[in-house]
């Protein structure tokens, strides 16, 4: 299954102003996005607000280029007392999709968050 047949929970085209100096994608750009969108799934796992706690593990695996449209995938992958781990994977489609490549991947981990920003229990179902 390509990733335009799948659902992802962000697709975004990088502009000029996020290249680096090599005219590839900041990886910064690129760790901000995957953030957002595995926020958006834990968000609505925790039913309510989480802060990003730990970054696991993120590869990168190929660059990101200009034009390229990304779509990031993000899919709670364990739950635990007051927090969840997120895994992402990031999509690049180039030319006009004809060309599909996963430019990277990584498992983040957020923390449920009560009134008073303190780490609050999830719901185990």
């Amino acid at each position: 299954m390509s990733s335009l047949e799948r659902v992802p929970v962000l697709r975004v085209v990088p502009g000029p102003g996020d290249i680096n100096a090599n005219g590839h994608i900041f990886g910064g750009w690129v760790l901000s996005q995957m953030d957002i969108a595995a926020g958006i799934v834990a968000s609505y796992r925790a039913n309510g607000s989480v802060a990003t706690v730990a970054i696991e593990r993120m590869e990168f695996l190929a660059p990101i280029h200009l034009r390229d449209l990304i779509s990031v995938f993000a899919t709670v992958e364990r739950v635990g007392r007051t927090s969840m781990g997120v895994r992402i994977e990031v999509i690049a489609n180039r030319d006009r999709g004809a060309t599909e490549i996963k430019v990277t991947e990584g498992l983040f981990t957020f923390v449920a968050l009560d009134d008073q920003n303190r780490p609050r229990p999830v719901d185990p179902e």
